[in-house]
């Protein structure tokens, strides 16, 4: 590539949450060129420096066609994840975690200069104890019970292999937070409540209760910040990883203030309990085992974005996740399939 001519950015996964506000950063970085979006279903969304591409990472067979889609990149964001079917773990790992190894090996044969993977505050282990914030350099061992945090921590060796193995390509490795955004309400709803999970209900007249979960706070980060990030990872001489999030992290009483409700403590095991028991009658689509993991995430530390990437969140927790309940209320989405909404499903 020469330096006049800018970069060919080539983007798996690229119509989900992340993967749009991607797209819109990189249409406004001057040194990106063109873009090539990956994802299963061709969207009706139209950008000025992105053409789309379909291929199918947990496929055996579609190899070829996902290296040539590869060959000329100069740089390739892995965005790619399926949180369903939950129930069955074997089809999440093929997808997740053979579709990341078969990127990885068309990042390899083509030699592409720049891999950003997105990792996650899932594959980190267990927070400490007295609730200190986590650099970069905390074990990512994940939590053994859910299947996303096993999937995204066993990435984290897989890319220690492919580092070792080829230094030549400058890997960034992302781990941010909850992040949310108006647009990716109504896929985030489907995901995490069900599809049948009527947004409207999430109004204060309707919810005057709020249960007080011992242990609950985490941390959110509005969508297009997170993109922010990951834009500047790609044009800026770094390596390794970034925890990205916004401060400060969201309690009970932040949570009952923004849905106007009133908190009341229940213990975490009877909250567990009618999780598993909707989860057995697949009433819910979110496991137990993932409740358990997010009581144990860290807080993260972002010091090395801000210093490094010169990253700043634009908005505050509250604020992120605000626009995630307006959306829910509204059916808001987008025009892609994983965040089609009522005005776009």
């Amino acid at each position: 590539m020469k330096a006049s001519e800018g970069l060919r950015v080539v983007v798996t996964g690229a119509t989900g949450n992340v993967g749009t506000s991607l797209l819109r950063a990189l249409e406004r970085e001057p040194r990106i060129a063109s873009v090539l979006g990956l994802a299963r279903r061709r969207p009706a969304l139209t950008l000025s420096k992105t053409e789309w591409a379909e291929v199918d990472l947990s496929m055996e067979g579609d190899e070829p066609r996902l290296a040539q889609y590869i060959a000329d990149a100069d740089a390739v964001v892995h965005l790619a994840w399926r949180f369903h079917p939950s129930h069955d773990v074997a089809e999440t790992w093929r997808s997740n975690v053979l579709g990341t190894l078969r990127v990885l090996d068309a990042v390899a044969a083509a030699r592409v200069p720049v891999l950003v993977h997105a990792s996650s505050i899932g594959a980190y282990s267990p927070g400490p104890g007295n609730a200190a914030a986590v650099s970069e350099s905390w074990p990512t061992h994940g939590w053994p019970g859910a299947a996303y945090t096993r999937e995204k921590a066993y990435l984290e060796r897989v890319l220690d292999t492919f580092e070792r193995d080829h230094p030549t390509t400058r890997v960034v490795r992302m781990r941010p937070c909850f992040l949310f955004k108006e647009e990716s309400a109504s896929e985030q709803r489907r995901i995490f409540a069900g599809r049948y999970f009527p947004g409207g209900l999430m109004r204060p007249d309707l919810l005057p209760l709020l249960p007080e979960l011992k242990g609950l706070r985490f941390q959110a980060l509005h969508t297009d910040d997170a993109a922010d990030a990951y834009c500047r990872a790609l044009v800026r001489d770094v390596r390794g990883a970034f925890n990205l999030a916004a401060d400060p992290a969201i309690d009970t009483a932040a949570l009952a203030s923004l849905l106007d409700a009133r908190a009341i403590k229940v213990p975490n095991g009877a909250v567990r309990g009618v999780l598993s028991t909707a989860w057995k009658l697949r009433m819910a689509p979110a496991s137990p085992d993932l409740f358990d993991a997010v009581l144990r995430l860290p807080l993260l530390a972002t010091e090395r974005a801000r210093r490094e990437l010169d990253w700043e969140p634009s908005m505050t927790p509250v604020e992120a996740f605000g626009t995630f309940l307006r959306g829910v209320r509204a059916g808001s989405g987008d025009a892609t399939a994983p965040l089609a909404g009522r005005r776009f499903g």
